[in-house]
């Protein structure tokens, strides 16, 4: 258990969320150093399906809210006489089903009053809204809406962020974000990261429209196949589409911030892309970065700490996504998020590796999560490693499977 009642200031006392580190879920690298986390980082809400291509919560901003409050905007709320108008568009254009009528959040993106603009040097970009159909939200969070809809006949996801009304500070850092993945979606270009379709802003509404992935999320695959083996070769080639992409995102002197299963989304051919890069930031740029980017289940210990930090972060995060897809458990599972960021890094916790795995893929994942980020691979070293692994089971494992739902992990601490 937990010892001498240590908290996180100002958030939860862990003699009343304690967990136990007997029940051989996890194991220990060694004992690290004392940790204080201040606030919350935001996690990113659940949904049915679909794709979750771009993150709501915006943690950079620090909020800890699980629903929009787009509603209540003073900015956004539906005016007497402005009912009419936003009706009109909807139907001249036919952008706008009538079940979106009372969404604040869409009304505000196809008023027809005030004007579509889109990044400077960015204008290409720049959405045509009488090409966008939108289609019900799927997804929400603190400050905004993930939709499915079409853009010129494509399958698109939306994401929708409103301006926080009355908050300049919390505003200006939401349009940094929103001009900083702007930015990177439209650089990056690579068949394992997700494609940018375009974007836009009205006054009280920011716009970031993506390809749709219509197999949603790795973690909502590996929930819906938690009852049926999956073949480890998949499971090696996803991780390597992984790798390649974050490789390529790491050629250009970026990190992501957030890599985690959440963000990675599957496409008809089961391939992986990587998504969400509304916290992704240019390595020099690390100095006074927020700390509480990304989500703790899959946070490097570095970042946990507020101690400055390097591309190396993503490798750690990469090491836990690895162990998803090999076991298809959610990291942490018996742990609060932030009893999870505790024991990394005072414990020096971290998920237990099956006894059946591969070798080399525990290798991977034991260097990937090391807490010296000098002893963590580069992408480029995990590339090759994993096509050594793909190899491997080519050649001399038989019908290689990995378990889906298990109750207990097949090692010791």
């Amino acid at each position: 258990m937990l010892e001498g009642g240590q908290k996180f200031p100002g958030m939860i006392d862990l003699n009343e969320h304690a967990y136990d580190l007997s029940q051989g879920f996890y194991h220990k690298l060694g004992e690290g150093t004392n940790m204080s986390i201040d606030s919350f980082a935001s996690l990113q809400t659940s949904n049915d399906g679909g794709s979750v291509a771009m993150s709501l919560d915006n943690s950079s901003v620090g909020s800890n809210e699980s629903h929009t409050r787009i509603l209540n905007h003073q900015g956004l709320r539906r005016r007497a006489n402005d009912n009419h108008t936003f009706q009109h568009s909807v139907n001249r254009r036919g952008r706008v089903t009538h079940h979106l009528s009372d969404d604040a959040l869409a009304r505000a993106l196809f008023d027809s009053n005030t004007p579509t603009q889109g990044l400077e040097n960015f204008e290409k970009w720049t959405l045509d809204l009488r090409k966008l159909n939108m289609g019900e939200a799927f997804a929400q969070g603190a400050f905004g809406k993930l939709y499915r809809g079409t853009y010129d006949g494509e399958d698109v996801a939306i994401k929708i962020l409103e301006r926080p009304e009355n908050d300049l500070e919390k505003a200006q850092l939401m349009e940094q974000q929103y001009q900083q993945e702007v930015m990177m979606l439209a650089t990056l270009k690579h068949p394992n990261i997700v494609r940018f379709i375009g974007s836009c802003h009205k006054p009280m509404v920011w716009c970031i429209v993506t390809e749709y992935a219509k197999g949603g999320s790795v973690r909502q695959f590996l929930m819906r196949r938690q009852s049926r083996s999956v073949p480890l070769k998949l499971a090696v080639k996803q991780a390597l589409d992984v790798a390649r992409g974050m490789e390529y995102v790491h050629g250009l002197g970026l990190i992501h911030r957030d890599l985690k299963s959440d963000n990675l989304l599957i496409f008809a051919d089961k391939s992986i892309k990587v998504a969400d890069f509304g916290v992704a930031r240019i390595e020099v740029q690390t100095e006074g970065m927020t700390p509480e980017t990304g989500t703790y289940r899959w946070m490097a210990p570095e970042m946990i700490q507020h101690r400055p930090y390097t591309q190396k972060v993503d490798l750690y995060s990469f090491g836990i996504v690895l162990w998803e897809l090999i076991t298809g458990m959610l990291p942490f599972q018996n742990m609060t998020a932030v009893q999870a960021a505790f024991a990394v890094v005072n414990k020096g916790v971290r998920p237990i590796i099956p006894n059946d795995c591969l070798p080399v893929l525990s290798d991977i994942m034991t260097r990937c999560w090391d807490p010296n980020p000098d002893v963590r691979p580069s992408f480029t070293e995990v590339v090759r490693m994993l096509e050594n692994a793909q190899t491997e089971i080519m050649t001399t494992v038989r019908k290689a499977r990995f378990r889906c739902c298990i109750t207990q992990p097949m090692t010791t601490d």
